[in-house]
């Protein structure tokens, strides 16, 4: 479904209602977000997702890059399993 343009009343407060047809198109529910911007006179609402701040290190560049590496040895099998703790750490002992 294609929607172009509606018109729509501010009320109270600011709030505005976002018609049905944009929040189906867009996927929006209930309490998601988004943000406003002005752009050449115009008022833009850009769909967003927020990271809570005691989340925000997971998604960080350098963590993400390990992430992908991470992802990559188990992708190509580049992992080994252990039946124990001391299984494992004599492993690393070895440089293994």
């Amino acid at each position: 479904m294609e929607v172009e343009s509606a018109v729509i009343n501010i009320k109270k407060k600011g709030q505005i209602t976002l018609p049905v047809a944009f929040r189906t198109a867009l996927g929006l529910e209930e309490d998601d977000q988004l943000e406003v911007s002005l752009e050449d006179g115009r008022v833009v609402l850009t769909p967003v997702i927020t990271i809570a701040k005691d989340q925000a290190w997971f998604w960080k560049k350098e963590w993400q890059e390990g992430e992908r590496e991470a992802q990559h040895d188990i992708d190509t099998g580049n992992v080994k399993s252990f039946t124990d703790v001391e299984d494992a750490i004599a492993s690393l002992r070895n440089g293994e």
